[in-house]
């Protein structure tokens, strides 16, 4: 947790200037471990929560995680007004479009600022970032809360049983994490793989 961030008050809204300062310092060490590119750390964080409170599903019907269930799943916390979101859209968006065969990617648009509740923002930011997966509105950050979550973008790797494996807060290590998305997906595809005749 971030120390600058009390927990008498976990609005989102309430700690931008902390969560920029976080996210810069964040930035700097991973860049100094991008060249590294160490495998991504797994261990179970236990049951992915549901998404609650969503006011609108846009790119999709709504969605749950039991729905979900078989399928590994990245939900990326992000608003549309954080430059560190949109620096991490492009990647977001490659690995939707790549590996959208067994897995999906879930955007969740929980505002930093009163504008970025508006709908018709959020779908016209999603158009102009090419944001074409489904993505919660999370207005009333039940789901954000759910995820106790504290940071824009945030990234939680979900796997097949609906368990969180990996996480990762901020911007960079981008090839850890889409390591990370490959493995869950060759555990997942040798699970489905039938086996031998006797």
């Amino acid at each position: 947790m971030n120390p600058l961030i009390s927990s008498a008050d976990s609005s989102p809204a309430a700690h931008g200037i902390e969560r920029r300062t976080f996210l810069a310092t964040l930035l700097a060490l991973s860049v100094g471990q991008a060249a590294a590119t160490a495998a991504p750390s797994f261990f179970d964080r236990g049951a992915a929560p549901e998404f609650s409170g969503i006011d609108q599903w846009l790119n999709s019907q709504p969605l749950t995680m039991a729905g979900l269930r078989g399928k590994v799943v990245l939900i990326d916390f992000w608003t549309y007004a954080c430059i560190n979101c949109l620096r991490t859209l492009p990647h977001i968006n490659r690995w939707a479009a790549t590996y959208r065969d067994q897995g999906l990617v879930v955007g969740v648009h929980t505002p930093e600022f009163p504008f970025e509740r508006s709908t018709s923002n959020v779908q016209t930011a999603m158009q102009r970032c090419g944001v074409k997966h489904p993505v919660a509105q999370d207005n009333s950050y039940r789901t954000w809360k759910a995820y106790n979550n504290k940071y824009w973008p945030a990234t939680y790797l979900v796997d097949a049983n609906g368990r969180i494996q990996y996480q990762h807060f901020g911007e960079g290590q981008y090839a850890q994490t889409e390591a990370a998305i490959r493995a869950i997906r060759a555990l997942l595809a040798t699970a489905a793989k039938p086996g031998p005749r006797s």
